[in-house]
This record gives C-alpha cells, sequence and structure tokens, in this order.
C-alpha cells in the first residue's frame, strides 16, 4: 500500500485532529460530547433501542398476545427446548427476540426479514423456530432433512451446527448435518439429519447428486442474508438453492445490516414477509470504544501493531487485513520475531481453517490474523480487541476515490464487545484517503473514533486496559 506523508500544524489543526473532530476548527475548545475521561466511561452506553416491526397482513392484531413476549414460556414451547435455552444462560428474551419469536413461530408459518445488530440473539432466535418446527416422532424423520441453514463461510456454518447442538441437545432423535466443503471421500452417499447447516455452493451440490432430499424441508434461513444477496457468487447460489426447495417453505433472512439494495432483493427472495429492523442510526455498537492510530507509513504500522502485541493476548484479538497475502506475511514476520500468532483466511483448506478457528475458540491462539472472511457472524466471547490493520474498503466501479465499507466496519467490530462486555477496536491509518474513509465512517454512524498517542506505549496500555475493565464489563448481563 502505498504511503503518503501527512503534514501536521503546529496548531493541533491535523487531519488527524479533523477524523476525531470534524466539524470543530483546529482551534476550537473540546466539544462537549466528547469524552471526559480516558477510560471513555461517558460514551459507552448499555444497548437502548427500539425495534420497528412491518406486517405483511395488515390485518394483524399488535394488541394480540403474542404479537410481543415477555419470556420464552409465552411461546408454548417444548420443555426440551425450554432446558437447553436455560443451558445456554438465556433467561429472558433480547428485545429483537420479543418481536421476532411471536412472528417466526406463528402458524401458519410467515416468511421474516430481521435486520438487528451483532449481539442481539439473531442465531438463537432463527434456530428456535427451527428446533420448534421439526417432527423427530420417527425414525425416518429424524433422518430426513426438516430445515436447512445456509450461511457465508464453513466457520459461520460450524458455529451455528455449535448453537443448534446445544439448544436442542435434550430433543431425542435430533441429527445436524454440515454441508461444507469437504474431500470427496469422506462426502456422505446419503445426508441422513433432520437439520442441515452449509454453505450455499456445497448444499446446491448435494442436492444435485441425491445426496441431500429437500421435499419435506419446512424451514430456510438465511444468516448474514446481506452478504448472502449481494455477492454474485453466493447470491446466485442461493437463488439457485431455492429453487430446489418446496414453495411452501418457510424463508427466514436475518443480517446486522441490510442495505437498500440489497433489502429491496430480500423482500423478493422472501416474499410477503414480516419484518423487523433496527433503525439505521442506531446500529453503531455502544459497547465498543473505538480508536485509531496515525501511522507514517506502512512499516509504522507494522510497529505499531508489534508494539500492541501485549495488549492483543490479555484476552483474545482479531486483526483484520485487506488481502490473504498480508495475513501471511504479517503471520510470518511475527512468529519470526517470536509472537504467537495466527492466520486464517479462505486461500487455507478447510480442515486447517477448522483447526486454527477451534484453537482460536478454546484460548491456545489468542491472536488471529485474518480478511473478511471472519468479519460476520463470528463469536468468540474472549475476543477483547479488534484491529482494523487495513481500513475496510468498498470497491465502488468507475470511482476514482476510495470509498469505505461500513458494513463491513461494522460487521468487524462487532466481533468484540459481545454480550454486554467491553470492546476495543483501533483502526489504522497512514495516507490521506485512509484517513478520508475513517472520517467518513466516523459522520456515517455518528460516532466518536478517538485518536491514541504512540509516543508513550505505557499510556497507550494504561488507556485500553482501563477501558477493557470498565465496570459494564463486570455486570451480570443476560446473554442475547
Amino acid at each position: 500500500m502505498a504511503s503518503e506523508s501527512v503534514e501536521t500544524p503546529s496548531n493541533g489543526g491535523s487531519l488527524a485532529d479533523r477524523v476525531s473532530n470534524p466539524a470543530a476548527p483546529a482551534d476550537a475548545p473540546p466539544s462537549a460530547d466528547a469524552p471526559q475521561n480516558a477510560t471513555g466511561d461517558s460514551d459507552l452506553h448499555e444497548p437502548d433501542y427500539s425495534v420497528e416491526v412491518k406486517l405483511s397482513d395488515l390485518q394483524a392484531d399488535p394488541n394480540n398476545p403474542l404479537y410481543s413476549i415477555k419470556s420464552f414460556e409465552d411461546l408454548g414451547l417444548d420443555e426440551r427446548i425450554l432446558k437447553g435455552l436455560s443451558d445456554m444462560g438465556f433467561r429472558k428474551p433480547s428485545k429483537v427476540q420479543e418481536r421476532a419469536l411471536p412472528l417466526l413461530m406463528s402458524n401458519p408459518p410467515k416468511n421474516l426479514v430481521g435486520q438487528s445488530q451483532s449481539g442481539t440473539g439473531k442465531t438463537a432466535a432463527f434456530v428456535l423456530n427451527v428446533l420448534s418446527r421439526l417432527d423427530l416422532s420417527t425414525e425416518e424423520l429424524q433422518q430426513t432433512p426438516q430445515a436447512l441453514i445456509l450461511a457465508p463461510t464453513r466457520e459461520l456454518a460450524r458455529q451455528i451446527v455449535g448453537v443448534v447442538q446445544v439448544m436442542g441437545q435434550f430433543l431425542e432423535g435430533l441429527v445436524i448435518g454440515t454441508a461444507v466443503p469437504a474431500d470427496a471421500s469422506s462426502r456422505p452417499s446419503r445426508l441422513t439429519c433432520s437439520v442441515v447447516v452449509g454453505t450455499p455452493g456445497t448444499v446446491q451440490d448435494l442436492v444435485k447428486k441425491r445426496i441431500m432430499n429437500p421435499s419435506q424441508l419446512k424451514v430456510l434461513v438465511l444468516d448474514e442474508a446481506d452478504n448472502m444477496l449481494d455477492q454474485q457468487g453466493l447470491g446466485d447460489q442461493c437463488i439457485r438453492v431455492k429453487g430446489m426447495l418446496p414453495r411452501t417453505i418457510q424463508v427466514v433472512l436475518f443480517s446486522a445490516t441490510f442495505p437498500a439494495h440489497v433489502h429491496r432483493y430480500a423482500t423478493k427472495f422472501a416474499p410477503d414477509a414480516n419484518e423487523i429492523t433496527l433503525q439505521h442510526e442506531e446500529l453503531t455498537v455502544d459497547g465498543i470504544k473505538q480508536l485509531y492510530m496515525d501511522c507514517a507509513n506502512d512499516e509504522e504500522k507494522y510497529s505499531n501493531l508489534v508494539q500492541l502485541y501485549g495488549l492483543l493476548t490479555v484476552g483474545s484479538s482479531i486483526i483484520f487485513v485487506k488481502t490473504r497475502n498480508s495475513a501471511v506475511e504479517i503471520e510470518k514476520r511475527m512468529v519470526a520475531e517470536g509472537h504467537t500468532v495466527a492466520s486464517l483466511t479462505g486461500g487455507i483448506e478447510g480442515s486447517q481453517r477448522d483447526a486454527i478457528i477451534d484453537a482460536f475458540r478454546t484460548g491456545a491462539a489468542k491472536v488471529l490474523i485474518t480478511t473478511n472472511v471472519l468479519a460476520r457472524g463470528i463469536d468468540v466471547s474472549t475476543v477483547s480487541l479488534v484491529v482494523n490493520y487495513d481500513i475496510p474498503e468498498a470497491y465502488v466501479g468507475g470511482s476514482r476515490s476510495r470509498e469505505p465499507d461500513y458494513q463491513t466496519y461494522l460487521h468487524r467490530i462487532g466481533r468484540t464487545g459481545r454480550f454486554g462486555r467491553i470492546g476495543v477496536a483501533i483502526s489504522f491509518v497512514s495516507n490521506r484517503e485512509e484517513w478520508d474513509m475513517l472520517r467518513k465512517i466516523q459522520e456515517h454512524f455518528e460516532c466518536n473514533i478517538e485518536r491514541v498517542e504512540t509516543n508513550d506505549w505505557d499510556e497507550v496500555e494504561d488507556l485500553i486496559k482501563r477501558t477493557l475493565k470498565n465496570s459494564r464489563a463486570q455486570a451480570n448481563f443476560v446473554a442475547t
């Protein structure tokens, strides 16, 4: 990446200052809305949002007792599913679940398009719906696919399998199949399970080869649906898969973000769907302290990353880079200098990717360098720090300027600050174009991204540690 020097006027009106407070002139006093202390306590708030519901049936009665629920028991769930929920630590529904679950689980089944920020319980909601619709009364039904959950990556698919396993652990006869790329020799002649979780291309292939029988499917779920329907390859595969399924199937689309053009397409993919949404401006993650570091060039980016290493291993950390080659090169360089890191990109074989992400989940590997393959959906509760080594960039055809990828930024930093914990996201910027992208991100989400001075690393360490030890991190939060 080309580097570009940034002039810093002596009056403090540097480009970096304008990124922190773009509306203020160089000599303006601090904003009244700025954090009042180094830990940023004043601008870290409990998520407080309302869920907007759009009903496809205009006759639907919002006064119906099941329009919104206050407990899982209100849904009349199987006791064995309630026991699984309890084992997962769920005590009451999140705000999104209060509204989504009655719509999801109504009969006859209705399609749903759901958009809510990371960590609000989307996965639990659609898994609960899937489990509640299974008929496991005979051995034949237990071995017949009745629900299909699609995810954009094998890592997210495997994570969803884990949620289904735990939530459905007391359901006798529940069999879960995983449809992700595998060696041809390990592919079964027939997929005998009641729930299939996989990636679109592999599922399409299994149905074509008659390894998977889709004729009895009742529910189709797309997780990270905006990504699935917006990516050329995945979008085409999802359409083909849906074309192979029963027309009566319930279609459920969930994502943290739905850009307008994707939302229009989603409503065609899931016709006559009920919708739940958060307002766009409510999509920033309040439990995450957002910081940035002013780097003179690419070499200083790497130097700052090495300086951060001690903090990266306090919990678990994810370093996001632009390309697979960058991930490999940074890993090689850091390992050669005696640091323990791992890298995971789409270019690594499936079984090796599984081993890497499993090591990261268990804490055997604490620092993971990755591309956007892990930006979406992955939940590792110990992740306390995310580094945007490269600002996420949208590739706009014909545009001369580099534009930020707002949704990917949101998804990336959402890998930390999960379930009521505090998280820290640090972005590196090394030229004017990157400054401009970060400024646009700040304006887009109406958030404060605070500059961290790198001339005193003891102070940097103190700031980040105090942020992570914020009292909110020790509060008793309900997992959502």
